[in-house]
């Protein structure tokens, strides 16, 4: 029962990938939905990010939905506190180091100043991203509609074969017990 889940799963996702990237969107359309997703998921939206992606995807059709949330992917919590520290030393570099504080001696006085230069360093790290985001996206979903690369059948067919594989085992040995 589960086997069968998962595979139905993996049919309705291979399914929506290969719709998504060849007969729905035109490359531009994912790779430009793929750099919006980029673009506010690098900013510090605290969540809410999501809902602005459920609300794109409600109100316009050519946004294609899975490259817009694959980006949540890319930048998860994990990889954005890595993205916060670059956009604090971009922002400092930019504006300065902010007046009267030191590594060792931080206060909440200067949390202003910290804002300030957190959000100008994150707000080019988005741009950058996001440039090179719809340059990748765009390069990729080119060679897989014009070569017609079977990436997704590969992938699909490799997890295919080994839970097919695995469940063949299980009834070989149901049958000789």
């Amino acid at each position: 029962m589960i086997l069968r889940r998962v595979k139905n799963v993996l049919a309705r996702a291979k399914s929506e990938l290969r719709r998504s990237f060849t007969e729905e969107h035109t490359p531009q359309e994912t790779a430009g939905s793929f750099s919006l997703g980029v673009f506010v998921t690098m900013l510090p939206t605290l969540g809410t990010g999501l809902i602005l992606f459920v609300v794109l995807a409600w109100a316009f059709d050519r946004i294609n939905r899975v490259a817009l949330f694959a980006s949540v992917i890319v930048f998860n919590p994990v990889v954005k506190w890595g993205v916060y520290g670059a956009s604090f030393a971009i922002g400092t570099t930019i504006l300065g180091p902010v007046p009267g504080v030191t590594r060792s001696a931080v206060s909440l006085s200067a949390g202003p100043e910290v804002v300030t230069r957190l959000l100008v360093g994150n707000l080019l790290l988005a741009i950058i991203a996001t440039a090179a985001a719809y340059v990748v996206a765009y390069r990729l979903v080119s060679t897989y509609e014009y070569t017609d690369i079977p990436v997704i059948d590969a992938v699909t067919d490799l997890v295919g074969d080994e839970e097919s594989a695995a469940s063949d085992d299980g009834v070989a040995a149901d049958r000789d017990s």
